[in-house]
């Protein structure tokens, strides 16, 4: 019995191309597509791409100024439950800010940043109330879940959107510790 070589490669090529070209249909298609569908119905969402594995569902947004953040991370892990179920969910929301709507947020940072480390959650809204009144055209709203804290900076039509994670990563420490 003599092995065709050439015929033997290509059936094999043939049988990865089915094989990965259907698993990669499948993803975009039955996944990806329409979980995107669903978050872009969302009002303030200009587009919208995405990347699940096993471990994480990746967000790439564009949104539009004084979308509310945490409305959406909210909407998200509802109406996406099934697309999103136990995988960590992640954003990278596209930077629209300006050089005012940056200079407020280094102003109230430090007394953010504080309220994070204690855990006094309220004092985030006093820091975002003070820079308000400080600054009339700057709206600022904060929202909380179990993970993170979501702030909302808009002025005009530029918008500053941050995630602050509620329990931090520890820098430089041991694994153990």
């Amino acid at each position: 019995m003599k092995l065709r070589i050439g015929t033997i490669a290509a059936s094999v090529a043939v049988s990865a191309l089915l094989l990965f070209g259907g698993w990669y249909s499948y993803q975009h298609w039955v996944v990806e597509s329409p979980f995107e569908k669903t978050v872009k119905q969302f009002d303030g969402v200009n587009s919208v791409e995405s990347n699940i594995n096993r471990q994480q569902v990746a967000l790439k947004l564009d949104l539009k100024p004084g979308t509310d953040l945490g409305e959406l991370v909210k909407y998200i892990q509802e109406d996406g439950k099934k697309w999103v179920g136990q995988r960590k969910l992640s954003f990278e929301i596209k930077d629209q800010s300006n050089r005012d709507l940056n200079r407020a947020w280094n102003k109230v940072l430090f007394p953010i940043a504080q309220a994070m480390e204690n855990k006094q959650y309220t004092d985030i809204h006093a820091a975002l109330d003070q820079l308000q009144q400080q600054n009339k055209s700057i709206t600022a709203k904060a929202e909380m879940d179990d993970k993170n804290v979501y702030i909302t900076l808009t002025d005009g039509k530029a918008s500053k959107f941050i995630i602050l994670p509620r329990v931090p990563e520890r820098m430089g420490a041991w694994p153990n510790a």
